[in-house]
């Protein structure tokens, strides 16, 4: 399904019965990212699947402006004005987890309950954040120069997902088709606008999120691990779950572990 909102037309699917709950994918990824949890999830819940804005079958545009992680934002709670969800828990995955963190700390009255899978509250240090802004503004050029094979091509190979290289072939088939759908400028723009290093930190307003959290990590991705592990330490009602032998996409490499602790988790 298509809608149009703040300007431009995004695509998302809508699954199940029950209370609401708004899945948000990683960089390269869509509403297709969440199908090994929907027959479990969708028994107790109605998923709304969004495509972000440069993903999937959403609009592309021009403006890396329009990208912007604050836009997201609002691009999401004016999806949920649309549907008539006044209140929705919440599953966000890397990029779409930090999304979420700043959807839930800018709107706390919109979220009952997150889920967040090898997510982020930013980076606290300016210079680090100043560093990650230009390299992804460099791969951003790149991507538009090489284009969008070698960009999936490249970003499969990066480390973080070492793991994922004994995932059936048909597994990483599908997840590379699914990138493959998608444009180089989206991809490009994505990361101008929603990059770790254009984003505020949040770190510091952590302790004075209340929202009930819960932080899934695979034991496979340690930078990730000691990540969730200071967030819990600071949010007052967040828990940190660990999935061994799983790394960075813990949903794509353990898909029933992370449905039974979401289901748990949200019941």
């Amino acid at each position: 399904m298509k809608i149009t909102l703040n300007d431009i037309y995004l695509s998302f699917e809508i699954a199940g019965n029950g209370p609401a709950l708004l899945l948000i994918h990683g960089f390269t990824g869509s509403s297709q990212t969440w199908q090994a949890l929907v027959p479990a999830l969708s028994q107790h819940r109605t998923l709304i699947m969004i495509d972000l804005v440069g993903h999937g079958a959403s609009a592309v545009p021009s403006d890396p402006q329009r990208y912007a992680i604050e836009q997201c934002v609002s691009d999401l709670l004016a999806l949920l004005d649309q549907l008539g969800v006044a209140r929705t828990d919440l599953l966000g995955y890397s990029m779409g987890g930090r999304i979420g963190l700043l959807l839930t700390a800018s709107a706390p009255e919109r979220v009952g309950r997150q889920v967040l899978i090898g997510a982020s509250p930013g980076l606290a240090d300016p210079a680090e954040r100043a560093s990650r802004l230009a390299s992804d503004e460099e791969l951003a050029e790149r991507i538009e120069r090489a284009g969008l094979e070698w960009f999936v091509e490249y970003w499969e190979s990066q480390p973080l997902f070492a793991s994922q290289q004994r995932l059936p072939a048909a597994v990483r088939e599908a997840q590379r088709q699914q990138r493959l759908a998608g444009s180089a400028i989206g991809y490009a723009n994505a990361l101008r606008g929603m990059s770790v290093g254009r984003q505020p930190s949040l770190w510091e307003i952590l302790p004075t999120i209340t929202t009930p959290t819960l932080l899934i990590t695979g034991a496979l991705d340690p930078k990730f691990c000691a990540i969730a592990t200071r967030m819990a330490e600071l949010m007052p009602h967040a828990r940190h779950a660990i999935v061994p032998d799983a790394g960075h996409a813990v949903h794509l490499e353990q898909p029933a572990a992370v449905a039974e602790l979401v289901s748990v988790f949200l019941a």
